[in-house]
């Protein structure tokens, strides 16, 4: 339940007793029957590119955005922002990649929808703060309940495995 840690207990609990009964599954697969269908690093990026020019016109742009086998779900979250500057003769070269842990190649489109949400949010607000959320519920209205329900099922697959497959 390391995911939900930050929950109150009730909700732990709650889960706890989904996860215990064997419930999780039947009630994922009901809410969300299919995977995404942007696997490949070009689909996310286009998919990405999309969700930043319908909320974010104006944000600097994205260099790169990809599917990453090194990234760890415990480790580095969900997905990772990295922000890069070079210096390039008398100019500074910024970049903005965004990475998604590998593992969300299979997963219900609201799942990730909701973490390139979050990292785009990044190119606004880099801290996690009031107005960071605010942004993010802008661009899914539903951001914290896909949070919670994204955060059961990395649960469900420590326990159980993958419900969605390639």
């Amino acid at each position: 339940m390391k995911y939900l840690a930050h929950y109150p207990a009730n909700i732990r609990q709650q889960a706890e007793q989904l996860l215990h009964t064997q419930q999780t599954t039947d009630w994922f697969l009901q809410k969300y029957p299919n995977a995404h269908t942007h696997r490949s690093d070009r689909a996310l990026y286009e998919f990405t590119l999309a969700l930043k020019e319908r909320y974010l016109r104006s944000s600097a742009p994205i260099s790169r955005v990809h599917y990453d086998d090194q990234l760890h779900v415990v480790d580095h979250a969900l997905g990772m922002h990295r922000f890069v500057s070079r210096v390039q003769g008398k100019k500074l070269k910024a970049k903005h990649e965004i990475r998604i842990c590998r593992l969300f190649r299979q997963v219900p489109e609201a799942f990730l929808t909701m973490i390139v949400v979050h990292e785009l949010a990044h190119l606004r607000e880099k801290e996690h703060n009031k107005a960071f959320y605010k942004l993010c519920c802008y661009m899914e209205p539903e951001y914290h309940q896909l949070e919670f329900e994204c955060r059961l099922y990395l649960c469900h697959l420590e326990q159980f495995g993958a419900l969605w497959q390639a």
